[in-house]
């Protein structure tokens, strides 16, 4: 493997140095560590799920029926639909723009009846101008959802 070679004075002195049982030894130690590394990362997930291994029925999240309800804005080319529960409210584009007003009016009403309520969504096509994006975002904000999903794909 690695050859040493020296001399002075005429004579030479050679030395090998054997690197295999080296070699052999960080493979071993390189596969350690990779198997205990996937271990210690799934004991960190079991950790997180449950206290001490064990789950209560209280440690279950309380699901309130403000928090299942959907609430959904597709920003369209002919305006914003927006869906909450199963009401759907269509706001048509007025003489300059999308009418931003009466979705925020919308997204507060929805909020006066769903107090809860945190999330919602955002649907619309890449065709459209970002900025019509950015508006929506901005009315759920002021409409107090501070959670806000961005769905990619269009509205369906």
């Amino acid at each position: 493997m690695a050859h040493i070679e020296s001399g002075g004075g005429g004579r030479k002195t050679s030395l090998e140095l054997n690197l295999v049982p080296f070699i052999d030894l960080m493979s071993v130690l390189i596969t350690f560590l990779l198997i205990t590394a996937v271990w210690s990362q799934v004991s960190m997930i079991q950790i997180g799920s449950s206290i001490y291994g064990q789950k209560s029925a209280d440690s279950t999240p309380q699901k309130t029926p403000d928090i299942e309800v959907v609430l959904k804005v597709d920003v369209r080319a002919n305006g914003y639909v927006v869906t909450v529960g199963k009401e759907v409210t269509q706001i048509p584009l007025t003489a300059k723009d999308y009418d931003d007003a009466q979705l925020l009016q919308v997204l507060q009403s929805a909020k006066a009846k769903y107090p809860n309520k945190l999330d919602g969504a955002i649907a619309m096509t890449d065709s459209l101008p970002y900025e019509q994006l950015i508006h929506a975002m901005d009315n759920y904000l002021k409409a107090g959802f501070p959670q806000i999903s961005v769905l990619t794909g269009g509205p369906n």
